[in-house]
């Protein structure tokens, strides 16, 4: 076994110092296609880079090779680095190789198939990159170009000989994704539905990618205050999940979290038990997962201990809150803004049980932890009536402080009890 990997090491050694360019380069897009599939990112991305310098070499400047060989860096930088302006340039630089060229008149049908794959390879490329770079437009602009040309493609009568990069799920994903970001819902969630279809097509009905899919087209939903239709889809998102997971898991609480948030945003009593019971969930698979002490667990007890509050159950609310600090007694820790802000939720709710003194504590706190360096921002002013121990009605001074570039404002004004509203917002 010794042997031939060294036999196999000294031929591959061998190929590098006196293959032709033609053979380096056969070398160099199996390299790179393994280290794709070996999550081996930078050394894969090296191998593209390498693709297209001898392409170069090989077919000149205004070859469609080179453009296919840019294309695919491009999408490197983009998929494999998640850099997305050097994604444009050299998508860009693809572009221009393949306008500069032009078609042949006459190419051989799978030629021509490449050169279509190719061009596919460009316009998602610069979609999704100008999609991350929150450039709306220009990324709607230039996945529909993509849309045509996968349409093209897929009217070739070819055997399937030449692997395409992007499938129609990441097409009619990515389009979704801009329609959102332009603020056109209803286009989006015909993109995400197209998506989900295909996968399903491809791959079942419990397929992981589906995850994603329900997720981001209940946000959609619920943005256009279709609650029903969002739980729907967060429900099929919480079935993969389950199947695709284990019940306590990350993903699992994310999903669930999801579910309790989207059953509390219907504000209907009927689904306030649902919302409960799917909060609860979330919070023990995070628990089970992650620890008491792991920020996506305290995010999931903050989310639950907000929805209490608002649902009258404020002692429920503060013990849980409570509680999250024995599992985390270093307050100078990675979570202290979240420290700070579970302070302020609990300062909310001794005011408004009219435990005076024990909220005046508790937001002096919030403010200590800020003042340390941590950066939060309350983004409205915050009405309490404070009782003194005579049950007095009187006015605390409010306070600002800059800090950090965070601005944080406390107003403690003079109002009715009934007036009391929980006013914290993420």
């Amino acid at each position: 076994m010794d042997d031939m990997n060294n036999r196999c090491g000294q031929q591959e050694m061998r190929t590098e110092i006196f293959g032709t360019p033609a053979i380096k380069l056969t070398q160099a897009l199996k390299r790179a296609e393994k280290f794709t599939k070996g999550k081996k990112m930078r050394q894969a991305h090296r191998e593209r880079i390498r693709c297209v310098a001898l392409t170069r070499i090989i077919y000149g400047k205004g070859h469609w090779r080179l453009a296919q060989a840019l294309a695919n860096l491009a999408h490197s930088y983009l998929m494999l680095l998640g850099f997305p302006v050097q994604a444009v340039q050299h998508a860009n630089s693809a572009k221009g190789t393949i306008l500069i060229g032009g078609r042949p008149p006459q190419v051989p049908a799978e030629e021509m198939k490449q050169i279509l794959s190719t061009l596919l390879t460009i316009y998602y490329t610069l979609g999704v990159a100008h999609w991350m770079q929150k450039n709306g437009k220009e990324s709607l602009f230039n996945l529909e170009k993509a849309e045509c040309v996968m349409k093209e493609l897929q009217q070739t009568e070819l055997e399937e000989t030449t692997e395409q990069k992007i499938s129609e799920e990441d097409l009619a994903a990515a389009l979704g994704r801009a329609c959102l970001l332009q603020n056109k819902p209803l286009m989006a969630t015909r993109h995400f539905e197209k998506a989900i279809s295909a996968v399903i097509s491809a791959r079942g009905e419990m397929a992981p990618e589906l995850i994603d899919l329900y997720q981001e087209t209940a946000h959609i939903e619920q943005v256009k205050k279709n609650h029903k239709k969002s739980i729907e889809y967060l429900l099929q998102a919480h079935c993969v999940v389950l199947t695709v997971h284990t019940k306590f898991s990350p993903q699992a609480a994310s999903a669930a979290l999801l579910l309790g948030k989207a059953y509390a945003a219907s504000g209907e009593q009927k689904d306030a038990e649902m919302a409960e019971m799917y909060f609860n969930e979330s919070l023990l698979a995070c628990k089970a997962a992650l620890g008491s002490g792991h920020s996506q667990t305290i995010n999931a007890l903050e989310e639950f201990s907000k929805w209490l509050v608002h649902m009258g159950k404020r002692e429920q609310a503060y013990d849980l809150l409570q509680e999250s600090f024995m599992s985390q007694p270093d307050l100078c820790s990675d979570f202290s803004e979240k420290a700070a802000e579970r302070f302020y939720i609990m300062g909310g709710i001794c005011l408004a049980e009219q435990k005076v003194k024990e909220g005046y504590q508790w937001l002096s706190k919030a403010l200590d932890a800020s003042n340390q360096g941590f950066c939060f921002q309350i983004r409205e002013e915050v009405g309490r009536a404070f009782l003194d121990h005579t049950h007095k009605s009187h006015v605390i001074r409010g306070c600002t402080m800059e800090r950090n570039g965070s601005r944080i404002q406390i107003e403690f004004k003079k109002l009715d009890e009934s007036d009391f509203i929980s006013s914290y917002r993420n």
